[in-house]
């Protein structure tokens, strides 16, 4: 059987409309919970760690890194950033306009 290489199998997803706009729509999330995993790895702290500077359980860090992270609120990343030696930077951007100038 031959292995499918990811990038070409995202490449090739990506031509289907439905599922480029559902992994468009995703973006920002996966974004976010890469930047708190970095996060996490650069400190050299464990889950555990984590969980106990938080007084919270592993398993709840788990589920935070998990896809949590988009769930929880703005206080609470905050907080997690905080622990993380990091601080938490939310900005908006004007969208690109399609319309020509």
């Amino acid at each position: 059987m031959k292995r499918v290489n990811f990038k070409n199998f995202k490449e090739n997803m990506l031509k289907n409309e439905a599922f480029k706009e559902i992994y468009e729509s995703l973006h920002l999330e996966f974004e976010l919970i890469e930047q708190f995993l970095k996060a996490r790895l650069k400190s050299q702290m464990t889950q555990a760690e984590l969980a106990r500077k938080l007084n919270i359980t592993e398993s709840a860090i788990s589920r935070l890194e998990g896809g949590g992270y988009a769930k929880a609120s703005v206080a609470k990343l905050s907080q997690i950033a905080d622990a993380l030696g990091c601080s938490l930077k939310i900005s908006l951007h004007a969208k690109k306009s399609n319309k020509a100038l």
